[in-house]
């Protein structure tokens, strides 16, 4: 504030201050100084942090300085002594005062950011920015002085900012130039910077560049970077997620609340990855409990142990229960009396249920059903949702037989249950989940290949774990708003993916190339398809309020005697191989045992 002053009068008189210009100009300082200061120190000037000093705190101190502006002059007014100090030198004060104050604060920061001099990138990468918005200028503000990346280049689709200049970094063209520039600039790698954009748009910038031959990187979570648990510049490598990824599901949270709030919620695999998933998505509705019914104590330990961290307020009752065990359903529902579950508990692994295991698949995935659905009639729950799959439609494997089963075991309960509604959701495979495709893809580039898929042309639908756990609460919802009593939903699957390309974009995403890791093809395994299907022959689809849910228009509906036949072939103490499927056949025409 001093500095100020005296400049002022500096200024005005050309730097020779005549000699009774220059008493009164120390003499004021005695009045001007504690003004100023009050008004600095009300403005909060002295409480900021100068290391991240940034546009509110030049907003403040314009603001502080104006009102110093206008209240020195009020004071030495006020002392009769305003007759005496250059009207020039009130103009210049502020100024000077709000210049000496922003500076300092800006080149302070500029310093610590390593903006005025660093060799911390003298060594970083190069890296072109995918992207020139908001999130591309948070990124390159986060990597001024980052040893690790040093951004060159920008390039946004967007033709009017081709020429300009994002933080001192050049926007050098649309993102199909990728190629050109990184041969021209030396670069290896690129950052895709477009949170905000659709998934198609993201997906197109990580193939330009991964087509162009640099490793692909991504920005973290935004709702990670603003709850403060990572920096934008914390940037990770693409997953194949990234590229199969589909657009946000919109849920009816209302109408999920009232399903949910205050209620027990039962999920059985909830240590499972669907199972799981389902109750983490449950959670945030605030059930007044949640019961964990898992036959793996491992699976159903880790959970706990999530729940016991993230969600601390929900209520929850850990199970250690086989779907099967009649008994423990009967205490289980007696004494919790859940008004909804999911049922999410299966064996799913194909060629593993097929030979040996047939029966086994049966008993779990029928004649489990068949006990918690009599369970949930039998106590009152209000809503029943089954957990299919798109192999249940037209079945070529005893897997897909049995959720065809499961379906009609819960529509053939559903006849005689009045205050139950019954509601069954089929969709494909799950990115991520266990023994899916893709963890198995991951160990295999890690070990150096092959990679080794069943068939050049295989296809399967994917979606993502909490895209299609939303979705069947969603499907869950549009049946307890509706009519649809004993009805198969069908999830939005998007199109259906070819699992040969499904493999080299990982290769490649991993950073090698065919040549230093192969794909070998090793045939269709036991009861595999070359492609799978949503709806049988017989089978047709109503639209539903939600976009991506339909459901299947309803076939003849199996009767007490064909349900009766049912529990009596179950209970056997075993069948082998081949009497299984004869009888599954009988049961589910439409199923044909692969030969391949």
């Amino acid at each position: 504030m001093a500095v100020a002053w005296c400049l002022g009068y500096l200024l005005r008189f050309n730097l020779e201050i005549p000699s009774h210009y220059t008493t009164a100009m120390w003499s004021y300082l005695v009045l001007v100084v504690p003004v100023q200061g009050a008004i600095f120190h009300y403005f909060g000037l002295y409480r900021g942090i100068w290391r991240f000093a940034s546009i509110p705190d030049l907003r403040r101190i314009a603001m502080a300085t104006a009102t110093a502006a206008l209240a020195v002059p009020v004071v030495l007014f006020m002392t009769s002594r305003l007759d005496e100090v250059p009207r020039s030198v009130l103009i210049l004060d502020p100024i000077l005062l709000f210049l000496i104050m922003g500076g300092s604060r800006f080149i302070y920061r500029a310093w610590k950011d390593g903006m005025l001099f660093s060799t911390r990138q003298l060594n970083a990468q190069p890296v072109i920015v995918l992207g020139g918005g908001g999130a591309a200028a948070l990124l390159l503000r986060d990597l001024v002085g980052n040893p690790q990346w040093r951004a060159v280049a920008v390039l946004d689709d967007d033709r009017s900012k081709a020429g300009l200049r994002l933080l001192n970094v050049p926007v050098l063209g649309a993102l199909d130039s990728i190629k050109a520039h990184a041969e021209r600039l030396s670069v290896e790698h690129a950052i895709v910077a477009m949170p905000t954009a659709s998934v198609a748009e993201r997906r197109r910038a990580m193939e330009l560049a991964v087509d162009a031959g640099l490793r692909v990187l991504v920005l973290p979570a935004m709702s990670d970077v603003l709850a403060g648990k990572v920096s934008v510049s914390q940037v990770r490598n693409v997953e194949l997620e990234d590229l199969l990824g589909r657009d946000t599901v919109q849920l009816d949270d209302a109408g999920l609340s009232l399903l949910f709030a205050g209620q027990t919620v039962l999920v059985s695999g909830a240590g499972g990855s669907i199972g799981s998933e389902l109750c983490r998505q449950i959670a945030r509705y605030k059930p007044a409990r949640i019961v964990f019914y898992e036959l793996s104590e491992f699976a159903l330990y880790r959970i706990e142990q999530e729940f016991n961290t993230q969600f601390p307020e929900v209520e929850a009752i850990y199970i250690v229960g086989d779907v099967k065990d009649e008994a423990l359903l009967e205490r289980t529902f007696a004494d919790y009396r859940p008004a909804v579950v999911f049922h999410a508990a299966a064996y799913k692994h194909v060629p593993l249920m097929e030979k040996q295991n047939a029966w086994q698949a049966v008993r779990n995935n029928v004649q489990g059903t068949l006990r918690l659905a009599r369970a949930a009639v039998k106590y009152g729950a209000r809503e029943f949702v089954l957990i299919s799959t798109d192999k249940a439609v037209n079945p070529t494997n005893v897997m897909g037989a049995t959720k065809r089963l499961a379906e009609k075991v819960c529509q053939a309960v559903q006849a005689d249950a009045e205050q139950t509604r019954f509601v069954m959701v089929r969709f494909g495979n799950v990115l991520g989940s266990s023994g899916s495709v893709i963890p198995k893809f991951r160990e295999q580039i890690a070990a150096g290949g092959p990679v080794t898929v069943t068939h050049t042309e295989i296809t399967r639908y994917f979606m993502l774990i909490p895209e299609a756990c939303q979705l069947v609460l969603q499907a869950g919802l549009q049946a307890n708003e509706g009519s649809e009593r004993g009805r198969v939903f069908v999830l939005d699957m998007g199109e259906p993916v070819r699992i040969y390309d499904l493999a080299r974009d990982m290769i490649r995403l991993s950073g090698y190339t065919e040549d230093e890791i192969r794909i070998e093809v090793t045939g269709l395994r036991p009861g595999e398809k070359l492609y799978e299907e949503l709806l049988a022959d017989s089978e047709q689809t109503l639209p539903t309020p939600h976009p991506k849910l339909r459901v299947a228009c309803p076939e003849q509906t199996p009767d007490a005697a064909w349900l009766g036949a049912l529990e009596q072939w179950l209970a056997q103490p075993l069948s082998n191989e081949d009497e299984t499927k004869r009888h599954l056949q009988r049961l589910i025409p439409e199923y044909a045992p692969a030969a391949h």
